[in-house]
């Protein structure tokens, strides 16, 4: 009952998420309830906050989660809790990718090019390769024990990097992104330069994309115990 009552929440909230994200108009002058106000450098293109935040912290919910998990592993010894931080840490790959995606769309509209080189773009690249190194760690090594061990202490060390890189990072250093040390504010988010329309849609995606994170972390880590006992049965 409780799963189905979240699947109706999640569906209810990113349908409303989408529609509002992408239909409501931008104004100079907000007067109605559907109505977004312009935020300055942005436009129309201030849309994406709905979609590239929630990615990113989406991202950086997942790693701190892959983390917790390695720890109990570490305290337990339990291989479930491997299990568990592994799906989280996939989910955390995920959703980098897509924030790296949404970000690029969004930067080729505002500066001309895909990829720049901005120190936000180089944290999360910076992230991608630490996190992707985790995949190679635990391909390398056969006995599931001291690949969870290694893994746990990896993802532990590997988080403490996670504020730095971004919320640190790109804040400390001249970019083109917003909230950049050479911008005059702290960005839209931040500053929350939005009504309270747009705070409702901009709140709604967090939480939404955060229950969608977690329908598809609790999936994806029945789906690893699944295999992994019918690999066993195999071998």
């Amino acid at each position: 009952m409780k799963s189905l009552t979240l699947k109706i929440l999640l569906l209810i909230l990113m349908t409303f998420v989408i529609v509002a994200g992408v239909a409501f108009p931008i104004v100079s002058k907000p007067e109605g309830w559907y109505q977004f106000p312009v935020i300055p450098g942005l436009g129309e293109k201030a849309r994406i906050i709905f979609f590239h935040v929630p990615t990113a912290w989406l991202a950086v919910i997942a790693f701190l989660g892959s983390m917790i998990y390695g720890i109990r592993y570490l305290v337990k010894k339990d291989l479930d809790d491997d299990v568990k931080s592994l799906a989280s840490l996939q989910l955390g790959m995920v959703f980098v990718i897509l924030a790296t995606i949404t970000g690029s769309i969004w930067a080729k509209f505002n500066w001309g090019s895909f990829w720049n080189w901005d120190p936000r773009e180089t944290s999360i690249f910076v992230l991608f390769l630490i996190y992707g190194s985790l995949f190679a760690l635990r391909s390398a090594i056969e006995n599931e024990n001291k690949r969870a061990q290694l893994s746990a202490v990896y993802s532990i060390i590997a988080f403490l990097t996670v504020p730095f890189f971004v919320f640190i990072m790109p804040r400390i250093m001249v970019g083109l992104h917003p909230g950049s040390a050479n911008d005059t504010t702290a960005g839209p988010v931040v500053d929350f330069k939005m009504n309270g329309n747009m705070m409702l849609v901009f709140f709604g995606s967090l939480i939404a994309f955060t229950i969608l994170y977690y329908w598809l972390w609790k999936i994806r880590v029945r789906s690893i115990i699944i295999y992994n006992k019918v690999s066993k049965k195999l071998i």
